[in-house]
Protein backbone atom coordinates (compact mmCIF):
# COMPACT_ATOMS: atom_id res chain seq x y z
CA UNK A 1 0.00 0.00 0.00
CA UNK A 2 1.64 3.91 -0.64
CA UNK A 3 0.34 7.01 -0.37
CA UNK A 4 0.95 9.93 -2.25
CA UNK A 5 2.29 11.86 0.48
CA UNK A 6 5.23 12.89 -1.64
CA UNK A 7 4.35 16.30 -2.99
CA UNK A 8 3.02 17.90 0.76
CA UNK A 9 5.11 15.85 3.14
CA UNK A 10 8.45 16.44 1.02
CA UNK A 11 9.42 12.75 0.43
CA UNK A 12 12.33 12.80 -2.36
CA UNK A 13 12.92 9.03 -2.27
CA UNK A 14 15.14 7.32 -4.42
CA UNK A 15 16.61 3.83 -3.79
CA UNK A 16 20.36 3.46 -5.17
CA UNK A 17 21.07 0.43 -2.58
CA UNK A 18 18.32 -1.20 -4.33
CA UNK A 19 20.69 -1.25 -7.69
CA UNK A 20 23.28 -4.00 -6.05
CA UNK A 21 23.06 -7.20 -7.12
CA UNK A 22 20.57 -9.07 -4.90
CA UNK A 23 23.38 -10.80 -2.69
CA UNK A 24 23.08 -7.35 -0.27
CA UNK A 25 19.45 -7.17 0.50
CA UNK A 26 15.99 -9.03 0.57
CA UNK A 27 12.75 -7.07 -0.69
CA UNK A 28 10.32 -6.99 2.11
CA UNK A 29 6.98 -6.01 2.44
CA UNK A 30 5.43 -3.52 5.06
CA UNK A 31 3.83 -5.02 8.03
CA UNK A 32 1.18 -2.82 9.69
CA UNK A 33 0.51 -2.34 13.47
CA UNK A 34 -2.36 -1.77 15.27
CA UNK A 35 -2.56 1.39 16.39
CA UNK A 36 0.12 3.24 15.43
CA UNK A 37 0.85 6.62 17.96
CA UNK A 38 3.25 9.34 17.72
CA UNK A 39 4.86 10.30 20.44
CA UNK A 40 8.91 11.65 19.53
CA UNK A 41 9.08 13.39 16.50
CA UNK A 42 12.02 15.29 15.36
CA UNK A 43 11.08 18.69 13.35
CA UNK A 44 14.57 19.80 12.90
CA UNK A 45 15.57 17.13 11.47
CA UNK A 46 12.19 16.77 9.12
CA UNK A 47 13.22 20.39 8.39
CA UNK A 48 16.66 19.42 7.63
CA UNK A 49 16.27 16.70 5.46
CA UNK A 50 13.66 18.16 3.43
CA UNK A 51 10.34 17.00 5.07
CA UNK A 52 7.28 19.12 6.26
CA UNK A 53 6.64 18.44 10.31
CA UNK A 54 3.35 18.99 10.27
CA UNK A 55 2.27 17.07 7.69
CA UNK A 56 4.38 14.23 8.80
CA UNK A 57 2.68 14.16 11.98
CA UNK A 58 -0.95 14.02 10.73
CA UNK A 59 -2.64 10.60 10.48
CA UNK A 60 -1.56 9.96 7.16
CA UNK A 61 2.66 10.57 8.06
CA UNK A 62 2.35 8.89 11.37
CA UNK A 63 1.36 5.75 8.96
CA UNK A 64 4.68 5.90 7.01
CA UNK A 65 6.87 6.20 10.40
CA UNK A 66 4.37 3.32 11.63
CA UNK A 67 5.01 1.27 8.38
CA UNK A 68 1.47 0.67 7.77
CA UNK A 69 2.11 2.91 4.78
CA UNK A 70 4.78 4.10 2.32
CA UNK A 71 5.56 7.20 0.72
CA UNK A 72 5.21 6.89 -3.33
CA UNK A 73 8.70 5.58 -5.10
CA UNK A 74 9.54 3.79 -1.39
CA UNK A 75 11.25 0.10 -2.14
CA UNK A 76 11.22 -1.64 1.15
CA UNK A 77 14.07 -3.80 1.55
CA UNK A 78 16.47 -5.67 4.59
CA UNK A 79 20.01 -5.18 4.39
CA UNK A 80 22.21 -8.52 4.27
CA UNK A 81 25.33 -8.59 5.96
CA UNK A 82 27.73 -10.73 7.83
CA UNK A 83 30.00 -9.87 11.27
CA UNK A 84 31.89 -10.99 13.96
CA UNK A 85 30.30 -10.54 16.95
CA UNK A 86 32.88 -10.29 19.99
CA UNK A 87 35.16 -12.39 17.23
CA UNK A 88 33.35 -15.39 16.07
CA UNK A 89 32.27 -14.73 12.42
CA UNK A 90 28.47 -15.51 11.52
CA UNK A 91 25.96 -14.45 8.82
CA UNK A 92 23.90 -11.41 9.85
CA UNK A 93 21.15 -8.86 8.36
CA UNK A 94 18.56 -6.57 9.06
CA UNK A 95 16.45 -8.83 11.58
CA UNK A 96 13.38 -5.96 12.83
CA UNK A 97 14.43 -3.17 10.45
CA UNK A 98 13.71 -2.30 7.08
CA UNK A 99 14.98 0.40 4.42
CA UNK A 100 12.21 2.10 2.27
CA UNK A 101 14.12 4.23 0.30
CA UNK A 102 17.13 7.17 0.07
CA UNK A 103 16.37 10.85 0.79
CA UNK A 104 17.37 13.31 -1.42
CA UNK A 105 17.80 16.30 0.92
CA UNK A 106 17.11 20.08 -0.18
CA UNK A 107 21.42 19.99 0.40
CA UNK A 108 22.02 17.65 -1.77
CA UNK A 109 22.62 14.96 0.13
CA UNK A 110 21.69 10.90 0.10
CA UNK A 111 20.39 9.50 3.42
CA UNK A 112 18.83 5.96 4.27
CA UNK A 113 15.53 5.98 5.69
CA UNK A 114 15.18 3.03 7.96
CA UNK A 115 12.29 1.87 10.11
CA UNK A 116 13.47 -0.50 13.29
CA UNK A 117 11.26 -2.51 15.21
CA UNK A 118 9.20 -3.01 11.81
CA UNK A 119 8.85 -6.92 11.97
CA UNK A 120 10.10 -9.88 10.35
CA UNK A 121 12.59 -9.89 7.69
CA UNK A 122 14.64 -13.11 6.09
CA UNK A 123 17.41 -12.51 8.42
CA UNK A 124 15.13 -12.70 11.63
CA UNK A 125 16.61 -15.73 12.72
CA UNK A 126 13.28 -16.98 14.71
CA UNK A 127 12.46 -13.32 16.27
CA UNK A 128 9.73 -11.04 16.15
CA UNK A 129 11.19 -8.49 14.31
CA UNK A 130 9.75 -5.67 16.69
CA UNK A 131 11.11 -3.83 19.20
CA UNK A 132 9.66 -2.52 22.56
CA UNK A 133 9.30 1.43 23.27
CA UNK A 134 11.71 1.90 25.97
CA UNK A 135 14.74 0.99 23.90
CA UNK A 136 13.57 2.70 20.98
CA UNK A 137 13.16 5.65 23.36
CA UNK A 138 16.41 5.59 24.47
CA UNK A 139 17.85 5.31 21.36
CA UNK A 140 16.30 8.35 20.50
CA UNK A 141 17.66 10.04 23.30
CA UNK A 142 21.60 8.90 22.75
CA UNK A 143 21.73 8.97 19.29
CA UNK A 144 20.43 12.41 19.01
CA UNK A 145 22.70 13.53 22.39
CA UNK A 146 25.77 12.29 20.06
CA UNK A 147 24.70 14.46 17.24
CA UNK A 148 24.38 17.59 19.51
CA UNK A 149 28.08 16.83 21.17
CA UNK A 150 28.97 16.54 17.51
CA UNK A 151 29.97 13.05 16.88
CA UNK A 152 29.31 12.01 13.72
CA UNK A 153 25.81 9.30 14.19
CA UNK A 154 22.97 8.53 12.81
CA UNK A 155 19.87 10.27 13.72
CA UNK A 156 16.15 9.68 15.19
CA UNK A 157 13.51 11.03 13.11
CA UNK A 158 10.34 9.45 14.97
CA UNK A 159 8.84 7.22 17.55
CA UNK A 160 5.74 5.73 17.38
CA UNK A 161 3.67 3.28 19.43
CA UNK A 162 2.29 0.54 17.43
CA UNK A 163 -0.58 -0.37 20.01
CA UNK A 164 0.49 -3.89 20.48
CA UNK A 165 2.29 -5.66 23.27
CA UNK A 166 5.84 -7.75 21.96
CA UNK A 167 7.26 -10.10 24.81
CA UNK A 168 10.39 -9.63 26.13
CA UNK A 169 11.36 -10.84 29.94
CA UNK A 170 7.76 -9.00 30.04
CA UNK A 171 5.24 -8.17 27.46
CA UNK A 172 5.97 -4.86 26.96
CA UNK A 173 4.57 -1.96 24.70
CA UNK A 174 5.83 -1.82 21.20
CA UNK A 175 7.10 0.63 18.95
CA UNK A 176 9.14 2.05 15.88
CA UNK A 177 11.67 4.04 15.45
CA UNK A 178 12.41 5.72 12.24
CA UNK A 179 16.13 7.04 11.71
CA UNK A 180 18.17 8.32 9.28
CA UNK A 181 21.86 7.59 8.35
CA UNK A 182 24.64 8.66 5.61
CA UNK A 183 23.99 4.62 4.67
CA UNK A 184 24.14 1.34 6.44
CA UNK A 185 27.37 -0.16 4.87
CA UNK A 186 29.08 -1.66 7.34
CA UNK A 187 32.03 -3.41 7.43
CA UNK A 188 30.16 -6.73 7.65
CA UNK A 189 28.34 -5.92 4.39
CA UNK A 190 31.82 -6.53 2.64
CA UNK A 191 32.85 -9.58 4.85
CA UNK A 192 29.29 -10.66 3.31
CA UNK A 193 30.35 -10.28 -0.25
CA UNK A 194 33.95 -11.65 0.27
CA UNK A 195 32.87 -14.73 1.83
CA UNK A 196 29.58 -16.01 -0.09
CA UNK A 197 30.10 -13.58 -3.19
CA UNK A 198 32.64 -13.25 -6.14
CA UNK A 199 35.37 -10.33 -6.50
CA UNK A 200 33.79 -8.60 -8.22
CA UNK A 201 30.54 -8.48 -6.51
CA UNK A 202 33.49 -7.24 -3.94
CA UNK A 203 34.30 -4.55 -6.54
CA UNK A 204 30.86 -3.59 -7.18
CA UNK A 205 30.05 -2.92 -3.70
CA UNK A 206 33.46 -0.87 -3.29
CA UNK A 207 32.96 1.06 -6.14
CA UNK A 208 29.18 1.95 -4.83
CA UNK A 209 30.93 2.94 -1.44
CA UNK A 210 33.52 5.28 -3.19
CA UNK A 211 30.66 6.76 -5.30
CA UNK A 212 28.70 7.62 -2.39
CA UNK A 213 31.17 8.61 0.63
CA UNK A 214 34.30 9.40 -1.13
CA UNK A 215 33.40 10.76 -4.24
CA UNK A 216 37.15 12.30 -5.03
CA UNK A 217 38.47 8.69 -5.25
CA UNK A 218 38.69 9.43 -9.20
CA UNK A 219 41.81 11.33 -7.90
CA UNK A 220 43.60 7.74 -6.76
CA UNK A 221 45.92 5.23 -8.33
CA UNK A 222 44.43 2.57 -6.57
CA UNK A 223 40.48 3.36 -5.42
CA UNK A 224 40.32 0.62 -3.14
CA UNK A 225 43.20 1.24 -1.11
CA UNK A 226 41.86 4.65 -1.07
CA UNK A 227 38.42 3.30 0.19
CA UNK A 228 40.58 1.47 3.23
CA UNK A 229 42.57 4.50 4.36
CA UNK A 230 39.53 6.98 3.88
CA UNK A 231 37.93 4.81 6.07
CA UNK A 232 40.53 4.29 8.51
CA UNK A 233 40.68 7.69 8.43
CA UNK A 234 37.37 8.65 9.45
CA UNK A 235 36.93 5.93 12.47
CA UNK A 236 40.56 6.90 13.69
CA UNK A 237 38.48 10.72 14.09
CA UNK A 238 35.14 8.63 15.13
CA UNK A 239 36.69 6.66 17.94
CA UNK A 240 38.83 9.56 19.24
CA UNK A 241 35.46 11.85 19.67
CA UNK A 242 33.92 9.13 21.53
CA UNK A 243 36.92 8.63 24.37
CA UNK A 244 36.69 12.51 24.75
CA UNK A 245 33.03 12.84 25.51
CA UNK A 246 32.95 9.80 27.81
CA UNK A 247 30.77 7.01 24.97
CA UNK A 248 31.41 3.78 25.08
CA UNK A 249 29.60 1.74 22.48
CA UNK A 250 29.56 -1.35 24.07
CA UNK A 251 28.92 -4.16 20.94
CA UNK A 252 31.64 -2.96 18.22
CA UNK A 253 31.03 -5.77 16.01
CA UNK A 254 32.51 -5.81 12.49
CA UNK A 255 28.55 -5.32 11.43
CA UNK A 256 28.54 -2.05 13.91
CA UNK A 257 31.07 -0.25 12.12
CA UNK A 258 29.63 1.90 9.31
CA UNK A 259 31.86 3.00 6.10
CA UNK A 260 30.60 6.27 6.24
CA UNK A 261 32.10 6.99 9.43
CA UNK A 262 29.04 7.69 11.72
CA UNK A 263 27.98 5.77 14.85
CA UNK A 264 25.50 3.24 14.02
CA UNK A 265 23.40 0.58 15.87
CA UNK A 266 22.76 1.61 19.51
CA UNK A 267 22.36 -1.11 21.34
CA UNK A 268 24.27 -1.61 25.18
CA UNK A 269 25.81 2.04 25.25
CA UNK A 270 25.95 4.67 27.33
CA UNK A 271 28.26 7.34 28.58
CA UNK A 272 30.74 7.06 31.84
CA UNK A 273 29.94 8.75 34.86
CA UNK A 274 33.58 7.66 37.05
CA UNK A 275 36.50 7.72 34.39
CA UNK A 276 37.84 3.89 34.48
CA UNK A 277 38.92 2.62 31.22
CA UNK A 278 37.89 -0.64 32.40
CA UNK A 279 34.22 0.49 32.16
CA UNK A 280 31.89 -1.83 30.24
CA UNK A 281 28.05 -1.31 30.19
CA UNK A 282 26.65 -4.58 27.95
CA UNK A 283 25.19 -7.47 30.18
CA UNK A 284 27.26 -9.71 27.85
CA UNK A 285 30.38 -8.23 27.41
CA UNK A 286 32.09 -10.51 31.07
CA UNK A 287 35.52 -10.20 29.10
CA UNK A 288 35.53 -6.48 28.60
CA UNK A 289 36.14 -6.60 24.99
CA UNK A 290 34.50 -3.48 23.93
CA UNK A 291 35.59 -1.98 27.53
CA UNK A 292 35.78 1.82 27.31
CA UNK A 293 39.86 1.80 26.93
CA UNK A 294 39.70 -1.01 24.08
CA UNK A 295 37.90 0.55 21.44
CA UNK A 296 40.70 1.89 19.53
CA UNK A 297 42.24 -1.23 19.41
CA UNK A 298 39.02 -2.92 18.65
CA UNK A 299 38.63 -0.17 15.85
CA UNK A 300 41.86 -1.16 14.54
CA UNK A 301 41.08 -5.00 14.10
CA UNK A 302 37.76 -3.89 12.48
CA UNK A 303 39.59 -2.24 10.18
CA UNK A 304 42.12 -5.42 9.42
CA UNK A 305 39.30 -7.50 9.17
CA UNK A 306 37.49 -4.88 5.93
CA UNK A 307 41.09 -4.88 4.86
CA UNK A 308 40.79 -8.78 4.43
CA UNK A 309 37.66 -8.51 1.88
CA UNK A 310 39.74 -5.93 -0.21
CA UNK A 311 42.84 -7.42 -0.56
CA UNK A 312 42.34 -8.74 -4.08
CA UNK A 313 41.05 -5.47 -5.64
CA UNK A 314 44.05 -4.00 -4.08
CA UNK A 315 46.51 -5.82 -6.03
CA UNK A 316 46.71 -8.58 -8.26
CA UNK A 317 49.44 -10.30 -6.18
CA UNK A 318 48.18 -11.18 -3.15
CA UNK A 319 51.46 -10.78 -1.21
CA UNK A 320 51.68 -7.04 -2.61
CA UNK A 321 48.22 -6.25 -1.65
CA UNK A 322 49.07 -7.61 1.92
CA UNK A 323 51.54 -4.63 2.25
CA UNK A 324 50.05 -2.46 0.90
CA UNK A 325 46.64 -2.52 3.20
CA UNK A 326 49.19 -3.68 6.49
CA UNK A 327 50.66 -0.19 5.77
CA UNK A 328 47.17 1.36 6.79
CA UNK A 329 46.01 -0.57 9.07
CA UNK A 330 49.61 -0.83 11.38
CA UNK A 331 49.32 3.30 11.07
CA UNK A 332 45.75 3.08 12.27
CA UNK A 333 46.62 3.89 16.30
CA UNK A 334 49.08 6.91 15.31
CA UNK A 335 46.59 7.99 13.42
CA UNK A 336 43.76 7.69 16.43
CA UNK A 337 46.44 8.96 18.75
CA UNK A 338 46.73 12.16 16.66
CA UNK A 339 43.12 12.95 17.22
CA UNK A 340 42.18 11.89 20.05
CA UNK A 341 45.52 14.65 20.97
CA UNK A 342 43.86 17.42 19.14
CA UNK A 343 40.38 16.57 21.02
CA UNK A 344 41.93 16.21 24.16
CA UNK A 345 43.78 19.29 24.19
CA UNK A 346 40.58 21.30 23.20
CA UNK A 347 39.14 20.07 26.19
CA UNK A 348 42.46 21.73 28.28
CA UNK A 349 42.26 24.91 26.17
CA UNK A 350 45.24 24.05 24.11
CA UNK A 351 45.98 24.48 20.19
CA UNK A 352 49.02 24.93 19.53
CA UNK A 353 51.02 21.00 19.81
CA UNK A 354 53.74 20.94 21.73
CA UNK A 355 56.02 17.85 22.92
CA UNK A 356 54.74 16.21 26.36
CA UNK A 357 51.00 16.76 25.51
CA UNK A 358 49.65 13.61 25.39
CA UNK A 359 51.61 13.14 28.53
CA UNK A 360 49.64 15.72 29.85
CA UNK A 361 46.44 14.28 29.41
CA UNK A 362 47.29 11.26 30.06
CA UNK A 363 48.69 11.92 33.63
CA UNK A 364 45.11 14.06 34.32
CA UNK A 365 43.53 11.24 33.35
CA UNK A 366 45.79 8.68 35.35
CA UNK A 367 44.11 11.18 38.25
CA UNK A 368 40.90 10.84 37.90
CA UNK A 369 41.69 7.35 37.56
CA UNK A 370 42.91 6.72 41.39
CA UNK A 371 40.74 9.32 42.49
CA UNK A 372 37.41 8.01 41.22
CA UNK A 373 36.42 11.25 39.11
CA UNK A 374 33.87 11.95 37.47
CA UNK A 375 35.12 12.25 33.96
CA UNK A 376 32.87 14.90 32.31
CA UNK A 377 32.89 17.13 35.49
CA UNK A 378 36.25 17.31 36.15
CA UNK A 379 36.70 18.52 32.63
CA UNK A 380 34.05 21.46 33.89
CA UNK A 381 35.79 22.22 36.62
CA UNK A 382 39.02 22.65 34.59
CA UNK A 383 36.54 24.69 32.52
CA UNK A 384 34.87 26.97 35.19
CA UNK A 385 36.48 28.24 38.14
CA UNK A 386 33.40 28.24 40.20
CA UNK A 387 32.51 24.34 39.27
CA UNK A 388 34.40 21.43 41.69
CA UNK A 389 34.52 17.91 41.48
CA UNK A 390 34.84 16.55 44.94
CA UNK A 391 37.01 13.58 44.13
CA UNK A 392 39.51 15.92 43.08
CA UNK A 393 39.30 18.73 45.56
CA UNK A 394 41.70 17.37 48.29
CA UNK A 395 43.88 14.99 45.52
CA UNK A 396 47.53 16.35 46.09
CA UNK A 397 48.20 14.93 42.96
CA UNK A 398 45.83 16.70 40.96
CA UNK A 399 46.93 20.24 42.26
CA UNK A 400 50.51 19.69 41.05
CA UNK A 401 49.32 18.81 37.57
CA UNK A 402 47.11 22.07 37.01
CA UNK A 403 50.21 24.01 37.82
CA UNK A 404 52.32 21.97 35.35
CA UNK A 405 48.61 22.19 33.06
CA UNK A 406 48.66 26.20 33.73
CA UNK A 407 52.78 26.13 32.84
CA UNK A 408 51.68 24.80 29.44
CA UNK A 409 48.77 27.57 29.01
CA UNK A 410 51.81 29.93 29.07
CA UNK A 411 53.17 28.79 26.13
CA UNK A 412 50.43 30.16 23.74
CA UNK A 413 50.46 33.63 24.97
CA UNK A 414 46.24 33.37 24.29
CA UNK A 415 43.89 35.30 26.56
CA UNK A 416 42.41 33.53 29.50
CA UNK A 417 38.90 34.71 27.86
CA UNK A 418 40.50 32.71 24.44
CA UNK A 419 41.31 29.50 26.61
CA UNK A 420 37.53 29.35 28.47
CA UNK A 421 35.57 29.93 25.16
CA UNK A 422 37.52 26.64 23.49
CA UNK A 423 36.97 24.63 26.62
CA UNK A 424 33.33 25.49 26.90
CA UNK A 425 33.23 24.44 23.13
CA UNK A 426 35.22 21.58 23.63
CA UNK A 427 33.77 20.17 27.55
CA UNK A 428 29.72 19.90 27.35
CA UNK A 429 27.90 20.35 30.64
CA UNK A 430 25.68 17.81 30.08
CA UNK A 431 25.86 14.06 28.59
CA UNK A 432 23.04 12.02 28.65
CA UNK A 433 23.42 10.77 32.18
CA UNK A 434 22.80 6.51 32.64
CA UNK A 435 20.35 7.57 35.41
CA UNK A 436 18.97 10.81 34.02
CA UNK A 437 17.52 8.13 30.93
CA UNK A 438 16.64 5.52 33.05
CA UNK A 439 14.80 7.97 34.85
CA UNK A 440 12.77 9.44 31.87
CA UNK A 441 12.02 6.12 30.25
CA UNK A 442 10.18 4.77 33.15
CA UNK A 443 8.27 7.98 33.26
CA UNK A 444 7.17 7.39 29.98
CA UNK A 445 6.90 3.66 29.74
CA UNK A 446 5.60 2.76 32.77
CA UNK A 447 3.67 6.19 33.66
CA UNK A 448 2.66 7.28 30.47
CA UNK A 449 4.60 10.43 31.66
CA UNK A 450 6.97 11.98 28.57
CA UNK A 451 7.44 15.46 30.55
CA UNK A 452 10.52 13.86 31.93
CA UNK A 453 11.65 12.61 28.90
CA UNK A 454 10.63 16.09 27.00
CA UNK A 455 13.11 17.85 29.74
CA UNK A 456 15.56 16.05 29.05
CA UNK A 457 16.03 15.89 25.35
CA UNK A 458 15.50 19.42 25.48
CA UNK A 459 18.49 19.81 28.19
CA UNK A 460 20.50 17.99 25.77
CA UNK A 461 20.34 19.40 22.50
CA UNK A 462 22.81 22.26 23.25
CA UNK A 463 24.96 20.44 26.16
CA UNK A 464 27.92 23.32 25.38
CA UNK A 465 25.52 25.76 26.52
CA UNK A 466 26.41 25.62 30.36
CA UNK A 467 23.34 26.55 31.00
CA UNK A 468 21.40 27.43 34.64
CA UNK A 469 18.82 25.05 33.39
CA UNK A 470 21.55 21.97 32.84
CA UNK A 471 22.90 22.40 36.36
CA UNK A 472 20.29 20.35 38.01
CA UNK A 473 21.48 17.15 35.11
CA UNK A 474 25.43 17.71 35.72
CA UNK A 475 25.12 15.88 39.09
CA UNK A 476 26.64 11.76 38.77
CA UNK A 477 23.85 9.23 39.81
CA UNK A 478 23.69 8.92 43.50
CA UNK A 479 24.63 6.23 45.47
CA UNK A 480 21.23 4.39 45.19
CA UNK A 481 21.65 4.21 41.69
CA UNK A 482 22.90 0.57 40.98
CA UNK A 483 25.66 -0.98 39.15
CA UNK A 484 24.70 0.04 35.28
CA UNK A 485 23.61 -2.64 32.73
CA UNK A 486 22.74 -2.27 29.55
CA UNK A 487 21.30 -5.12 27.13
CA UNK A 488 21.49 -6.50 23.46
CA UNK A 489 18.86 -6.65 21.11
CA UNK A 490 17.54 -3.17 21.87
Amino acid sequence: MTNDLNKTAGWNLTHSYAKLPQMFYTPVDVQPVAAPELVLFNEPLALEIGLNPEVMKSAEGVAVLAGNSLPKGAFPLAQAYAGHQFGNFTMLGDGRALMFGEQLTPDGRRIDIQLKGSGATPYSRGADGRASLGPMLREYIISEAMHALGIPTNRSLSVVKTGEQVRRQTMEPGAVLTRTAASHLRVGTFEHASAWGSTEQVRTLADYALERHFPPCSESDNPYLYLLDKTAERQADLIARWQAAGFIHGVMNTDNMAISGETIDYGPCAFIDAYDPKTVFSSIDRGGRYAFGNQPKIAGWNLARFAETLLPLIDEDEEAAVEKAQQIISGFMARFDARRLVHFRAKLGLKEEHEGDGALIDQLLEILLTEKADFTNAFRALTFKEVTEPALEQSTAFSEWKETWKARLAKENRSEEAVQMLMKQSNPAVIPRNHRVEQALHAAVEDGDYSVLYKLLDVLSDPYAHSKTQEAYTAPPPASFPPYQTYCGT
